[in-house]
């Protein structure tokens, strides 16, 4: 299991084999993406919960590591952690 889903997981009481759904879309994620991505703009340590973002493969392709989207991400997952999240 990679780090940063470890660190999705265990924020949002998930085990490996729960359903997770697309924050952007609800459809069932595929992928944890990195909001801002861990190989541009220097550092390499990106794993942390306000930057990990549940997502299915369409979103990931359509607002991934696209600067436009960046921001409206972010609110969404802020959002997402507010209601979902450890509490």
């Amino acid at each position: 299991m990679t780090k940063h889903l470890k660190i999705y997981l265990e924020y949002f009481g998930f085990d490996v084999s729960d359903y997770i759904q697309c924050e952007v879309c609800f459809s069932p994620a595929d992928d944890i993406h990195h909001i801002d991505a861990r190989g541009m703009g220097g550092s390499k340590t990106k794993d942390y919960i306000e930057n990990l973002q549940a997502v299915c493969r369409p979103c990931h392709i359509r607002y991934g590591d696209k600067t436009k989207y960046k921001e409206q991400l972010k609110e969404i997952h802020l959002k997402y952690m507010e209601r979902y999240g450890n509490k």
